[in-house]
């Protein structure tokens, strides 16, 4: 279904490389092209995927994302993975601001969406209004292929004083779901193809969302 064998994978941010780079080593035919903001991630990932012998398969430039999407590479590529910063905040003021993720945690979620790529790896968390990412999917003509759910305790960023009462707040708002000190993180295969099962009911279920 994904043509990750014929085309490659993009990914948008890649940190540290070290997950990714695992998959494209025991995948010989996965080949991923990725794309970061930060001069720091983008010299830890290319060390990464040294370290672990796939810089054949795997690189990783600086530079946006979105503009590279635009780009004639980019529009040959139709599968894109991503954990798009996702912290919510009423800013960008936080401990880390690289991860914050607009006032509802979303924002880059949604953005990918609106590239237009066939498939979409992401990771939705339970805290950052994931109904509107799924229904934004929906109206896209995207559907939910496959999912992996995982509980996850608050981080340290997660913790900030102002980034919790702001979680709080949208819990209340009915935006997303959080426990006192935990959440949930869905990784969500999407694809427009219009063959498979769409399993947004039961992702919705796993991220705790009403209805």
């Amino acid at each position: 279904m994904v043509p990750w064998r014929e085309e490659g994978v993009a990914e948008l941010g890649s940190g540290d490389a070290r997950a990714i780079g695992q998959v494209v080593r025991t995948q010989p035919g996965l080949r991923v092209h990725g794309t970061d903001i930060s001069a720091t991630s983008v010299q830890r990932a290319r060390e990464t995927i040294a370290e672990l012998g796939v810089a054949d398969r795997y690189t990783v430039e600086l530079g946006d994302f979105f503009e590279w999407a635009d780009s004639p590479a980019g529009q040959q590529v139709s599968t894109v993975i991503a954990n798009p910063p996702y912290i919510p905040a009423p800013d960008g003021d936080i401990l880390m601001p690289e991860l914050w993720g607009g006032e509802r945690g979303n924002d880059l979620a949604l953005r990918l969406l609106k590239t237009g790529a066939d498939h979409l790896l992401i990771a939705l968390p339970s805290y950052s209004d994931p109904a509107e990412t799924l229904a934004t999917a929906a109206d896209l003509g995207y559907r939910v292929a496959n999912f992996l759910a995982m509980g996850l305790e608050f981080g340290r960023y997660s913790r900030e004083p102002k980034v919790r009462r702001h979680i709080q707040q949208l819990v209340a708002d009915g935006r997303g779901w959080a426990g006192d000190d935990e959440y949930v993180v869905a990784v969500v295969l999407l694809t427009r193809s219009p063959r498979v099962r769409d399993r947004s009911a039961q992702v919705r279920r796993a991220l705790q969302l009403p209805g």
